[in-house]
C-alpha cells in the first residue's frame, strides 16, 4: 500500500508557502512604516481622535498604561511586584508603542513556527509511548505517525533561528544592558537568572533538545522499516524500537519542560509556574493526536489505509477528548492557584491576558474544552468522521489561540490582531508542514506489516 503525495497536494504546500511569504513580508514592511516616536505620536493622535480616548485601531480594546505591559525593553518590577516600565530607563509611552508595533511580525511568526513543531513533538510522544506501551490497537497508524514526526527536525531548528534572529523582539532577557547594573536597562529579577537565561546557553540547550528528539526519530523509523524486512519471528528490530522508546520518554519528559522554559515561559521572564511545562506537553498530546486523526482519515478517504477502521478513529477520539479534559485540567489548576494566592508578581501574568486579551484568552477556554466535551463526549460520534474532522479543526484553532496567548501579551502587549501577518505565518509553516510530513509519507509503505501486534491491529475492534 503505497503512497504519493498528490501534485494537487503539493500546488496547495505551494500557494500556501508563497502566500504566507507575501504575508510575513507585509507584516514586516507594515511594521516599519513607524520608525521613530513622531511616527507612533502621529498614530496615537489619529486613535485619539477616532475612539474617543486611547483605543488600538486594530481591534478597538481599551489601551491600558505601561504599568501593565510586557513587551518592552526594560523591565522593573514596583514594590508590590507588579511588571512595568521604570520611568528612570527614560522610556516614554511612544518609545514602547513603537517597540510593540516592530515586535509584531517577529511574535507573529514565531507563535505559528511552534505551533506546528508542537505538533509534530507531540506525535513523537505519543508514538514513543504506543512502543514503550506495546499497544496493540495502532501499528495501523504508525506510518502515519512517523511521517508527521519527520517535521521535528526542520521545525524545531525553524523555531531556534526565528528566536535568534528576533533576538529581543521576543525575549526581553536579550535585551543589551538589562543585566548591567551601570545600565540604565538594568534589571535585578532578569540579572538574576542570567545564568540560565543568557544567548549561548539558551541555544546550546535548544540545539541538544532538538538533537535528542531528532535522534530519537530517526532510529525509531530506522527499526520500524528494517522491522518490515526481517524475517518471520524476527522481532529484534521491534524489541530495540521499545527499549528506545522507553529511554526517550524519559529524555523527553525533562527535555520539554526545560524547552517550554526557555521557548515560551521566558519571553514573562518575572513570571514562572512549576506547571507550565505539564501544561505545554498536554497542548502538544491534544494536538498531535488530532493531526493524527486527520491525516488518517485523510488517506483513508483516498482508499489507502484499509485497516483503519472506526474503532482506531474512535480511540484517536477518544485521546483527543481525554488529553482536552487533562489539558483543561492543568490549565484550571495553574490559574485557580495563583488567581487565588493572589501574589502579584503571579497574579500579573492572568490580569494582562484577561484585560487586553479578553476574547482569545475566554474564547481559547471555550474551543479547547467546552466544544471537545460537547462534541466528543457521545461514543457514537467519535466514529463519524466529519464529526472527528470538525472537531478536530475547533482544538487546533483553540490550541493556535493558546500559544497566542503565552507569546503576545509579552511581546506586543494591547496592540494585538489576527490580521495579515499571523495568517501569513500560518499560512507559510502549514505549507512547509503539509509538505514535509506527506512527502515524508510516501517513502515507505503506510503499513508497518511485520510489527509482532500488526495482526492484533489490523483486526482492532471496540
Amino acid at each position: 500500500m503505497e503512497y504519493k503525495i498528490s501534485n494537487r497536494l503539493k500546488i496547495g504546500a505551494i500557494i500556501m508557502i508563497v502566500l504566507g511569504v507575501l504575508g510575513v513580508a507585509y507584516g514586516f514592511m507594515d511594521s516599519h512604516k513607524y520608525e521613530n516616536v513622531k511616527d507612533v505620536e502621529t498614530l496615537l493622535n489619529n486613535e485619539a481622535s477616532h475612539g474617543g480616548g486611547h483605543v488600538t485601531e486594530a481591534h478597538g480594546v481599551e489601551a491600558h498604561d505601561d504599568s501593565n505591559a510586557h513587551a518592552v525593553d526594560s523591565h522593573s518590577q514596583d514594590a508590590h511586584g507588579v511588571e512595568h516600565v521604570d520611568e528612570d530607563h527614560g522610556m516614554s509611552h511612544e518609545e514602547h508603542v513603537l517597540h510593540q508595533i516592530h515586535n509584531r511580525p517577529w511574535s507573529a511568526l514565531y507563535v505559528a513556527a511552534f505551533f506546528f513543531f508542537m505538533i509534530a513533538l507531540g506525535v513523537l510522544a505519543f508514538y514513543a509511548v504506543q512502543y514503550a506501551a506495546q499497544a496493540g490497537w495502532s501499528p495501523v497508524l504508525f506510518r502515519v505517525m512517523e511521517g508527521i514526526t519527520s517535521y521535528v527536525l526542520p521545525g524545531g531548528a525553524i523555531v531556534l533561528v526565528i528566536a535568534f534572529l528576533a533576538d529581543s523582539h521576543l525575549f526581553v532577557w536579550l535585551t543589551d544592558g538589562i543585566t548591567d547594573p551601570d545600565s540604565d536597562k538594568y534589571d535585578a529579577l532578569v540579572a538574576g537568572k542570567s545564568g540560565w537565561l543568557n544567548k549561548p546557553w539558551f541555544f546550546i540547550r535548544g540545539l541538544i533538545f532538538l538533537a535528542g528528539w531528532s535522534t530519537y526519530r530517526y532510529f525509531s523509523r530506522k527499526f520500524s522499516v528494517a522491522q518490515d524486512n526481517a524475517e518471520l519471528n524476527d522481532n529484534r528490530n521491534f524489541k530495540k524500537n521499545f527499549r528506545i522508546s522507553a529511554a526517550f520518554l524519559v529524555f523527553f519528559i525533562y527535555t520539554e519542560s526545560m524547552m517550554s522554559w526557555d521557548w515560551i515561559m521566558s519571553v514573562d521572564p518575572h513570571w514562572f509556574s512549576t506547571l507550565f511545562g505539564w501544561y505545554l506537553l498536554a497542548g502538544m498530546l491534544v494536538c498531535g493526536v488530532t493531526v493524527i486523526a486527520m491525516i488518517a482519515i485523510y488517506l483513508k478517504s483516498k482508499g489507502l489505509l484499509e485497516h483503519v477502521n472506526d474503532s482506531h478513529i474512535h480511540d484517536l477520539a477518544k485521546f483527543m477528548f481525554g488529553f482536552s479534559v487533562f489539558w483543561t485540567y492543568l490549565w484550571f489548576s495553574q490559574f485557580m492557584l495563583i488567581w487565588y494566592s493572589n501574589i502579584p508578581e503571579e497574579v500579573t501574568y492572568f490580569v494582562t491576558r484577561i484585560e487586553d486579551y479578553n476574547l482569545p484568552f475566554f474564547g481559547m477556554i471555550a474551543m479547547n474544552f467546552i466544544f471537545p466535551l460537547l462534541l466528543l463526549m457521545n461514543s457514537d460520534f467519535k466514529r463519524v468522521n466529519w464529526f472527528v474532522i470538525m472537531a478536530g479543526v475547533v482544538i487546533l484553532c483553540g490550541h493556535y489561540i493558546d500559544i497566542f496567548n503565552m507569546i503576545m501579551p509579552a511581546t506586543v502587549g494591547d496592540r494585538w490582531f489576527i490580521g495579515i501577518p499571523e495568517i501569513g505565518s500560518i499560512l507559510l509553516f502549514g505549507g512547509i508542514f503539509l509538505w514535509i510530513v506527506f512527502t515524508a509519507l510516501g517513502k515507505y509503505p503506510l503499513m508497518a506489516k511485520r510489527s509482532p501486534f500488526i495482526e492484533e491491529s489490523k483486526h482492532f475492534h471496540y
